[in-house]
């Protein structure tokens, strides 16, 4: 399944000594091989920490111990290559025929590897690494516990993230894209099972792992998935810091059924969630129209500091899951406008008809070379138009999103204005995998110092199997009045009979932990 993309190898007859023939039979020979006796390594290694307590003395003799606080982000200005990581999960799926298995990822790694851009000089390839649980930990709060919801493989999907990052924030790269999965834009702060194929958020893992380790604060997430991104608006409702923006199709037409223009966040957070309900039936034209004219002047007027890209696929033309009309070469110009520092793979189902032609042209786009090449079999330009109807909706949603946008700090105050001490909400989600039904208040704390920190009371029920716990989650940059109130609000739930689990999420100290009532076991991560 060629490509045809003679320009590419042009550049590898020039850069590489070897002829493409030598070059793709030693690929074809050792890359199975090698990547799975990789995949096994990792897998075998222990979750430790990056540096022991006998190394930290050690280098403290000679006044080279790791120094406090957050580190520094590189200066990524003349850096030329594009990172990039590979985890198909081998060993990872809901069930041997599901859409999320193995070949979404393989096709496109033989097709890459085929058309040699991993020999390209723009590309580094990194090798993946296993998140700890403290990392799951920052972000979610897992029932019964980490290890219960994050296996082996989603921890090293949500490691690859993390390598990617580092490489990021260390200037080794200008802009990296973890081809990953199981994917996790379905997962929300509480983690009682699978949702919409995911278990655990590599995003939100991501965004959180970056802010502790080095200090980023203002975050941009563009979820470009054909499905709503409710988990990462979810963890994200409440804090103003992290925009999230999502087009997808509409939700009264799939799953999961959320994503609409008045979910614009939480009191103090108005107007820093942006959804994009999309028609079915939405070709390139109208999701480029859409990023033209609404998602890049709310990222040109936010000034992140990072954009980061939920890379779903699922908005092609092919995909059996969904109903609209993009293409590969959509994909690539929407990359190439975006410019998103990271982009992470979310869905996208058609194995062979689409994942390998999308992510040949995203990883074109990111690496700044020619995708014009890049093309299904069967697509003709001007095959999908954009109906009148259909755009006249998408004119309107753009100018009411750049109304609430233009409008947040003043949508914050009034809304502020209306609560107490305390916002509350209730809420009902659905795990649509593990047929799930969880019923859940979340307070946050309006406080006139910070974002406040947050409580969620849950109840899940899974057939005659019933759950409930209580968590409590303090925000990197909570004040100290919240620390200690949140602190003693953990305190209190200790004693009371009705939770199975008590969660502290303390994101000021790193610091996370599960107290089991019936075992009275306190586990710290």
């Amino acid at each position: 399944m060629k490509l045809g993309l003679g320009k590419l190898r042009d550049v590898l007859k020039t850069g590489s000594g070897a002829s493409p023939e030598e070059e793709k039979k030693k690929q074809a020979e050792g890359k199975d091989k090698a990547e799975k006796e990789e995949i096994l390594k990792i897998e075998n290694e222990e979750i430790k920490p990056e540096t022991s307590e006998v190394n930290k003395m050690e280098l403290k003799k000679t006044g080279l111990e790791p120094k406090e606080g957050p580190l520094s982000p590189a200066d990524r200005t003349g850096v030329e290559k594009t990172g990039l990581i590979f985890f198909p999960a081998f060993d990872w799926a809901i069930s041997p025929t599901h859409p999320e298995r193995e070949e979404r990822l393989l096709y496109t790694r033989d097709q890459i590897f085929e058309e040699g851009l991993m020999d390209l000089p723009e590309i580094a390839e990194y090798k993946p690494r296993l998140a700890e649980y403290r990392d799951i930990a920052r972000v979610h709060f897992c029932v019964p516990d980490v290890k219960a919801q994050a296996t082996t493989p989603h921890l090293i999907a949500a490691g690859s993230c993390l390598v990617l990052g580092d490489a990021l924030m260390k200037a080794e790269v200008k802009n990296a894209f973890a081809l990953i999965r199981p994917p996790g834009h379905h997962s929300m702060t509480v983690a009682h099972g699978n949702r919409g194929f995911c278990n655990i958020n590599n995003e939100a893992i991501l965004v959180e792992y970056l802010r502790k380790k080095y200090g980023i604060r203002k975050i941009a997430i563009v979820d470009t998935d054909v499905h709503h991104g409710d988990g990462t608006q979810e963890i994200f409702y409440n804090d103003p810091d992290v925009l999230f923006i999502s087009f997808h199709q509409d939700g009264r037409t799939l799953y999961p059924g959320t994503g609409f223009i008045n979910e614009l966040g939480g009191p103090k957070a108005l107007g820093r969630t942006i959804n994009i309900p999309l028609p079915p039936g939405t070709p390139d034209e109208g999701i480029l129209y859409v990023l033209d004219s609404l998602v890049l002047p709310i990222l040109k007027d936010f000034k992140p500091e990072l954009v980061l890209n939920s890379a779903g696929q699922d908005n092609h033309y092919t995909d059996p899951l969904a109903n609209m009309r993009f293409s590969a070469q959509g994909y690539a110009k929407l990359n190439e406008k975006l410019s998103p520092d990271m982009a992470v793979l979310e869905g996208g189902y058609a194995i062979q008809s689409a994942l390998p032609y999308v992510n040949t042209g995203i990883i074109l786009a990111m690496a700044g070379l020619d995708y014009s090449c890049v093309r299904e079999p069967d697509f003709k330009p001007g095959m999908f138009v954009q109906g009148a109807k259909d755009r006249k909706t998408l004119e309107e949603i753009v100018a009411a999103q750049l109304e609430n946008w233009k409008n947040r700090d003043r949508l914050v105050e009034a809304e502020v204005a209306k609560h107490g001490d305390f916002y509350r909400r209730k809420k009902q989600i659905f795990y649509d995998t593990d047929m799930i039904q969880e019923f859940q208040e979340e307070t946050i704390r309006m406080c006139p110092d910070c974002q406040g920190y947050k409580t969620i009371d849950s109840h899940a029920h899974r057939g005659v199997d019933d759950t409930r716990i209580f968590g409590v989650s303090i925000p990197i940059y909570a004040c100290e009045n919240c620390q200690a109130e949140a602190r003693e609000e953990y305190r209190k739930r200790l004693i009371h009979p009705e939770y199975e689990y008590v969660y502290l999420q303390d994101k000021k100290q790193d610091e996370y932990r599960t107290y089991n009532i019936r075992t009275k076991r306190e586990t710290v991560y």
